[in-house]
C-alpha cells in the first residue's frame, strides 16, 4: 500500500515539474525514442543546475533511479523530491558501498539508474576529474548507457533543450576491472554527453 501511494505521489510530483519545465523554460525533449522502454539502461547527463535530475526525471519515460550527494538532503524540497524519486544517496568522493549495491540492485531489477559523471556542478568547467562510476557500473552489470545532453535555462538562451542519444554498449567489458577500460570507457561517454550539448 505504501508503495501504491508513492508510486501516486511519483506521478503527481512528476507531472507538476514537467508543467512547470514546459512553461517556464519551454523545454524541448529530442531523442526519447533512444531509451529503450524496459531493461537495465543507465542514463548520463551534464549537469549545470538543480533542474537538471528532475528535468531527466520526467522527460525520460522510465522509472529512474538517481544517485544523489548526500548532502542535497539538507535542502527540504530536495530531501522530498529525493524520497519521492528514490534517490541512492552516496557520500560525496566516497565509494560507498552501501549505495554501490543499491544501484547495481536497481538495475539488475532492470530498472534506470541514472546518474552525473561530473560528479558536481559544472564539473568539467570547475576543472573536476570525471567520475568512472557510470563506467563501473556498465562493465559489472551489462546494462547500456545512454548520453545526454542538457542545453539552455541560462541568461540570453532561457530554452532548454534535452537530447538523448543512442545507446552505448559496453557488454564486451563486461566484469572487467581494469582501469584503463573503464577510463577509456568514461572518455567515451563523457565525450557523447559533450556531443549533444553543441
Amino acid at each position: 500500500m505504501k508503495e501504491f501511494f508513492k508510486k501516486i505521489g511519483r506521478g503527481i510530483v512528476k507531472g507538476a515539474i514537467y508543467a512547470y519545465c514546459k512553461i517556464v523554460y519551454q523545454v524541448k525533449v529530442v531523442g526519447k525514442e533512444n531509451i529503450p522502454k524496459e531493461g537495465a539502461v543507465i542514463i548520463c547527463g551534464n549537469h549545470r543546475s538543480f533542474l537538471d535530475p528532475p528535468l531527466m526525471e520526467v522527460t525520460c519515460g522510465r522509472y529512474a533511479r538517481f544517485l544523489a550527494k548526500e548532502e542535497l538532503t539538507k535542502n527540504k524540497f530536495l530531501a522530498l523530491l529525493g524520497i519521492v524519486f528514490d534517490a541512492i544517496l552516496v557520500k560525496r568522493d566516497s565509494k560507498e558501498v552501501k549505495a554501490i549495491k543499491e544501484s547495481l540492485k536497481t538495475l539488475k531489477n532492470g530498472d534506470c539508474l541514472a546518474l552525473f559523471p561530473e560528479g558536481t556542478r559544472n564539473g568539467l568547467e570547475k576543472g573536476e576529474a570525471v567520475k568512472d562510476g557510470a563506467a563501473f557500473f556498465a562493465v559489472r552489470s551489462g546494462a547500456k548507457v545512454v548520453p545526454c545532453g542538457i542545453k539552455g535555462g541560462t541568461k540570453g538562451n532561457w530554452k532548454v533543450t534535452i537530447t538523448y542519444g543512442k545507446p552505448l554498449d559496453y557488454s564486451q567489458y563486461k566484469g572487467t576491472k581494469e582501469k584503463a577500460i573503464l577510463d577509456k570507457i568514461t572518455k567515451e561517454i563523457m565525450g557523447n554527453i559533450i556531443e549533444l550539448t553543441k
